[in-house]
Parts: structure tokens; C-alpha cells; sequence
């Protein structure tokens, strides 16, 4: 019975990024239907924001700076006027993308582009100001900022947003011990964990600001191995619920699509073939973190 009231309100797919909707889960019933290959719905076909370039990837764009304020604070380093930052902790946006694949071409940033300036950025951004000898504040200044654009390359669409596996990040405290699909929003990838060592990893997207995915410690509450949302009428595949109507499962569209998309608020799981293993090993009551 339980099971069944949870159901009532279980559900959530695909949708454009930056799109709108009125929240992260929705009705759903299970498939009758025997298991097939998911098949893109109107919701998951929808274009993204930017036309693709030819490799299927958004097309890159520079980021314009606001021009900083004098200040009257010299760096030590330089003796020349220190600039306010530009780019800092907690920013997401397209600016922190560039930067952080920018980075990476110079070897201090070893992930895949989030957009999102964490912990791992503000390292990476320190690392390169002490090889240009400026002050290692960990956000981005102009000064820095023009420093970075001399010595890297405008990034190209498959740089910006790649398609290969996105490498883990440090696991949030909470992943360390017992059961736990560890969930970093800021390097985008699911580790399951077993007392804190990875068995395995995979790609994963998140819902838009409009429909985030919750953050927070939670549990598996239930598993459908054959889930369908009968509010947007697509396939959830290999579904693990842990918080109301948002799950892990599969996503076509994801698969198709890439980082083009988001989820109405599900974890979204891009290879199929790691979901299947990792939904027969997960049991009702594992711990799951979301966590930046």
C-alpha cells in the first residue's frame, strides 16, 4: 500500500534545458509492456537553446568581462592595483565553463567542464595564478582572467561539453561509510560506493533551475525495473526513487542529447548497459548523497 501511494506521485523525464515546468515528479504507473529500448518523446526531442555545430555540440562563446573598478590595494606579487573578481565560488554560468576548459588545456583542471565554479575550480585557478606568479586567491580577476586567455586557446564545443566519461570528484563525507550512490552535482557522475571505496562510476545530468534535483542525504525508498511517467509519458528505466518523484534511472535522451538537456528533476543516467548492473546490486534502503 505504500508502495502503491508513493506511485501516485512518482515520475519525471526530460525537458530543454533551461525550460519550465511545475515540478520535479508527476504521476506514474509501471509498463505493462515488455522491455524495450526507450524511444525520445516529445518532451525529450525538444532542440535545445543553441543551434549545434556540426559535431552535435553547442557552439562555444567567449565570455565579456565587466570592466573592474580601480582599487586602491596593490597585489604583493605584481605592486600593480588588485582587480575585484569577476568569476568566484558559486557561480554557474557559461563564463565558468569556458574557464574551466581553458584550464584544463593547461593541465590544472582534470575534469570535464560543469559550469559550475566549487571547490575543485577555485583549486585549479589557484594553481595557475601561482604559475604566473599572481596571487593565489582562488577566484578569477581580470588580471587573471587575461592571463588564462594568453596562454590557452578559445575552447572548442567538444572541450566545452564533452561527451567522454566525466572523471570523480572527491565523495562528499556522507559517501564514506556503508551503502551509498555518492551523487556530485559539480563533477555531474554517480559513484556507488560500498564503505568507502568505488565499485563503479557513470555520467549523470540533473534538473534545470527551474526543476532542480534536491541536494541532501536520502535513501532508496523503491525500484522499478520497467517505470513509465504517465504525466510526460516517457520510459524511466531501471528507476531507484529516493526523494518523492525524483529517481535514478535511464535516459534516452540523455544518451542523445547529452548535457543539451535536463531532467525534471531525476538523476538521469546516460549508459544503460552500468544502470542495469548497478540497479541489481542496489537494495530498497541504500543511502543516496547529492551533494556539490
Amino acid at each position: 500500500m505504500a508502495a502503491a501511494s508513493v506511485a501516485l506521485v512518482a515520475g519525471c523525464t526530460a525537458q530543454a534545458a533551461g525550460t519550465g515546468s511545475t515540478g520535479g515528479g508527476g504521476s506514474a504507473s509501471p509498463s505493462s509492456s515488455s522491455p524495450a529500448e526507450p524511444s525520445a518523446s516529445a518532451s525529450d526531442s525538444a532542440e535545445p537553446e543553441a543551434s549545434p555545430t556540426a559535431d552535435g555540440k553547442a557552439p562555444s562563446s567567449s565570455p565579456t568581462f565587466p570592466t573592474p573598478e580601480p582599487s586602491d590595494s596593490a597585489s604583493a606579487s605584481t605592486g600593480t592595483p588588485a582587480s575585484p573578481a569577476v568569476l568566484k565560488d558559486g557561480d554557474e554560468n557559461e563564463r565558468v565553463r569556458e574557464l574551466q576548459a581553458r584550464l584544463r588545456q593547461l593541465g590544472v583542471f582534470d575534469r570535464a567542464p560543469t559550469g559550475f565554479y566549487g571547490t575543485m575550480t577555485a583549486g585549479a585557478v589557484k594553481a595557475f595564478q601561482k604559475k604566473q606568479g599572481l596571487p593565489g586567491t582562488g577566484s578569477v580577476d581580470e588580471t587573471t582572467w587575461q592571463r588564462l586567455l594568453g596562454a590557452s586557446r578559445k575552447p572548442t564545443a567538444d572541450e566545452l561539453k564533452p561527451s567522454t566519461t566525466n572523471a570523480l570528484d572527491a565523495p562528499a563525507p556522507a559517501c564514506l561509510t556503508g551503502r551509498v550512490l555518492c551523487i556530485s552535482k559539480e563533477s555531474r557522475t554517480l559513484a556507488w560506493m560500498i564503505d568507502g571505496k568505488v565499485v563503479s562510476s557513470m555520467d549523470v545530468r540533473f534538473g534545470s533551475e527551474n526543476t532542480p534535483t534536491r541536494e541532501g542525504t536520502f535513501s532508496v525508498g523503491w525500484k522499478a525495473r520497467e517505470w513509465t511517467s504517465t504525466i510526460y509519458h516517457t520510459p524511466m528505466p531501471y528507476a531507484m526513487f529516493f526523494s518523492g518523484g525524483q529517481a535514478v534511472h535511464y535516459s534516452s535522451d540523455f544518451a542523445a542529447r547529452g548535457y543539451a538537456g535536463a531532467s525534471h528533476g531525476c538523476v538521469n543516467v546516460r549508459d544503460r548497459a552500468k544502470l542495469a548492473t548497478l540497479f541489481d546490486q542496489v537494495k530498497v534502503g541504500d543511502k543516496v548523497v547529492v551533494h556539490w
